[in-house]
């Protein structure tokens, strides 16, 4: 199982930009998708969640300026993100938490993306 994560890149303050992040492999169920933001020496944190159904969850920080959405038939999870800060620069990672198949059966496990690296100017 991989995710591919993209979208990130340089973008001025009040700017937009939309992460994606696709999974593939031998994947059984899709739950949980969303992502975490990390700045050097700091721990991960989350930005946004979205179960299989639909139900979101974000930080105080981007309620209101960001989106997250999926599309299960793609296995594809978006971040919208609107009015951009300078503080919203970081290195952002996509995760899911995948039930996948083995030889053996199936194991459930989190997995996570690359990292894109989001830069808002000032």
């Amino acid at each position: 199982v991989q995710l591919q994560a993209s979208g990130g890149g340089l973008v001025e303050t009040g700017g937009s930009l939309t992460l994606s992040c696709v999974a593939s492999g031998p994947i059984v169920t899709l739950n949980d998708m969303g992502w975490y933001r990390q700045a050097p020496g700091m721990e991960r944190e989350l930005v946004a969640e979205i179960t299989s159904a639909g139900r979101q969850n974000y930080a105080d920080s981007v309620t209101g300026r960001h989106t997250i959405s999926r599309d299960n038939a793609k296995k594809t999870v978006y971040l919208r993100m609107n009015s951009l800060k300078p503080e919203d620069t970081d290195v952002y990672y996509c995760y899911a938490d995948i039930i996948r198949s083995t030889t053996w059966g199936t194991i459930t496990r989190r997995y996570w993306g690359q990292g894109t690296l989001v830069t808002v100017s000032s």
